[in-house]
C-alpha cells in the first residue's frame, strides 16, 4: 500500500525548504566567525579551522541545492508582489546563488595561492587549484573580503524583503519557504 503525501502548490518542495535552511545557517554562521577572525586574533587558527571546511561544505550544498531547483517546480510570487519587485526577486536569487558558488572558490583560490594547506577534517586534505603566487593571493584575499560584504547586504536585502511581506504586506509569502508545511489555502 502506498501512501500519496498531497504538496502544497503554493510551497517549495520539502527538500528544498531543507536545502535552504541549512544554508541560511551554516552562511551565517561563516559570517560570524568571518567577523570574529578580524575582531580577535586569539582564536584565529580554530576559527579558520572552522570556516575553511564549513565553505566547502556551503559550495557542495549551494551546487546539490541549484541542480535540485533546476528540476522542481516553484509555488507562485504572491499577487502583492509587482512584475518589478518578482524581477528583483529573481535577480536577487541569481545574485545570491552566484556569491554562494563563488565565494567558497575564491577562498579555496585564495588558499591555494598562498599554499595554505586545506584540511577539510584530520587527515583529509584539498589539492591546490591555483599556482603559488603572493600577488594572486593578495588579489583573491581582498576580492574574498568584498565578496562578503556583498553577500552580507545581498542577505539582509533578502531577509528585509521577506520581513516586509511577513509582517507589514502579510501576504504569506514567508510560507512559500516555511521550514514547517503550510496548508493549502
Amino acid at each position: 500500500m502506498s501512501v500519496k503525501v498531497a504538496t502544497n502548490p503554493q510551497q517549495f518542495p520539502g527538500s528544498m525548504r531543507f536545502f535552504h535552511w541549512l544554508i541560511a545557517a551554516m552562511v551565517l554562521t561563516m559570517l560570524g566567525i568571518g567577523v570574529a577572525m578580524v575582531a580577535s586574533l586569539a582564536d584565529y587558527h580554530r576559527l579558520v579551522s572552522i570556516h575553511r571546511p564549513l565553505g566547502i561544505l556551503v559550495l557542495i550544498l549551494v551546487v546539490i541545492r541549484f541542480v535540485k531547483r533546476q528540476f522542481s517546480t516553484m509555488p507562485p510570487f504572491p499577487a502583492t508582489m509587482s512584475s518589478q519587485e518578482r524581477f528583483i526577486a529573481h535577480e536577487s536569487e541569481i545574485l545570491l546563488y552566484t556569491l554562494l558558488f563563488v565565494q567558497p572558490l575564491v577562498g579555496l583560490g585564495m588558499l591555494s595561492a598562498a599554499r595554505y594547506p586545506i584540511v577539510l577534517y584530520g587527515g583529509l586534505h584539498l589539492f591546490p587549484i591555483l599556482p603559488h603566487s603572493v600577488m594572486l593571493y593578495a588579489a583573491l584575499r581582498t576580492a574574498h573580503t568584498i565578496l562578503a560584504y556583498l553577500l552580507f547586504l545581498t542577505f539582509i536585502a533578502h531577509f528585509s524583503a521577506v520581513l516586509f511581506h511577513t509582517l507589514v504586506l502579510r501576504d504569506r509569502l514567508f510560507s512559500r519557504m516555511a521550514p514547517w508545511r503550510v496548508p493549502a489555502r
